[in-house]
């Protein structure tokens, strides 16, 4: 057989092909009924839907043959596709000498009669054809032309139907996926809102009793406490709102913020024991990043730290670099550890290592896969290495600009 004219615009071509998402699936009921009302019409014993790509002529669907695909070099749909005027009819392939030497699909009897119809996609591209094929010499009237083409377009309009359904699949899968994230992100944060919480009723239940003895003036202490833990509750509640409101500024919207105060801040939103030391970068540093986002980050992995320490003193150590296209962060404890099988498994959804905290609390399984679900959303990559009974190192790194 002759090498069919490819195309200028091939490349493109294939791209809008794989764009379908169509080749090597499994049959489709839709497409077989079109293939058999081509068959019945043009009073052919075989009929297909083929496509194109760069090596083969693959049959979504096909009546009368059983083989599923071939090369390019025996199929008359390559000519049909680079053919301009709708429709190519062979009566005889003996007499054509494009196709004399070519049995057309391979392993199959003789091919006689073919016409095929491109399927051409609204932006111009033929994915491949419609065929009919008989092993004797025919000519299809003018309505069965007509009829071919009518069937081709509905195969087209079938093809454009799966995509965007498949595209309605992806998107109800995001929402799936982004209802999830809301929600454990929503628990996550719930649970940080009460370390505040708990020192706002504490101190005030100490001021309470202060208040009782005129002659105590430390009271004055314990007001400023309530207020800047108030505070910064109120700071995580509004950005909180901000976010419950547009879910993509948790991830889109970039802040200026100074290193040094951030942690100040993340440190002043949780409970510290008083035989714990947190060791905080000496320099301090210019950041633009998603500041709630980092902030819960480091929440979580602070409180981690804390709740699971066996040691006097407990000690976080935080570190952070930068180079020209992340910032890095280490958070460093020295706490029970983690088994090395398990250090994959921590940051699965709902899994916990099923032993009680300091406090007698079991984990939740939810935070560490929120966190590496958020470092995730904004292109950043977190590993840990751990030794049990030593401690444990989470190492995270997010994209500048």
């Amino acid at each position: 057989m002759q090498p069919f004219p490819y195309d200028q615009n091939e490349e493109a071509r294939l791209a809008v092909l794989k764009s379908y998402n169509i080749l090597d699936t499994a049959e489709e009921k839709d497409f077989d009924d079109l293939t058999i009302l081509a068959s019945a019409i043009c009073q052919t014993p075989i009929a297909f839907i083929g496509l194109i790509d760069d090596k083969r002529q693959w049959l979504k669907s096909r009546k009368g043959i059983n083989v599923t695909e071939n090369p390019i070099e025996l199929s008359f749909s390559t000519h049909t596709i680079a053919a301009d005027n709708g429709i190519m009819i062979v009566e005889d392939a003996s007499l054509d000498e494009r196709f004399a030497e070519s049995t057309g699909i391979k392993g199959d009897k003789e091919i006689t009669f073919y016409a095929g119809v491109p399927l051409i996609n609204a932006d111009g591209f033929a994915l491949g054809s419609l065929c009919v094929i008989d092993r004797k010499r025919k000519q299809l009237t003018d309505e069965q032309t007509t009829a071919l083409k009518i069937i081709a377009k509905q195969v087209v309009d079938k093809l454009e139907l799966r995509k965007s359904a498949t595209k309605l699949e992806i998107i109800h899968q995001d929402l799936i996926d982004s209802n999830l994230f809301i929600q454990k992100f929503a628990a996550m944060a719930a649970h940080d809102i009460k370390n505040p919480m708990s020192s706002i009723l504490l101190t005030a239940q100490l001021l309470k009793v202060r208040l009782g003895k005129l002659e105590d003036k430390s009271f004055e202490r314990l007001i400023d406490v309530n207020i800047d833990s108030t505070k910064r509750l109120m700071v995580l509640l509004d950005n909180m709102l901000a976010y419950s409101k547009s879910p993509d500024l948790l991830l889109t919207q970039k802040q200026s913020a100074n290193s040094s105060e951030l942690l100040l801040i993340v440190i002043g939103l949780i409970q510290i024991p008083d035989n714990f030391i947190i060791s905080l970068p000496v320099e301090n540093y210019r950041l633009n990043v998603a500041t709630i986002a980092l902030q819960q980050i480091l929440i979580n992995l602070l409180t981690n730290a804390i709740r699971y320490n066996d040691k006097e003193p407990g000690m976080v150590q935080i570190r952070f670099s930068e180079d020209a296209e992340h910032y890095h962060f280490e958070v460093e404890d020295n706490g029970i550890g983690i088994a090395s099988e398990y250090l994959e498994k921590i940051f699965n959804n709902n899994f916990t290592l099923k032993i009680t905290d300091k406090y007698g609390k079991k984990g939740s399984g939810i935070g560490l896969s929120t966190v590496k679900e958020l470092i995730k959303a904004i292109n950043g990559t977190i590993t840990v290495q751990s030794t049990v009974g030593k401690g444990t190192t989470f190492s995270f790194s997010l994209p500048k600009g």
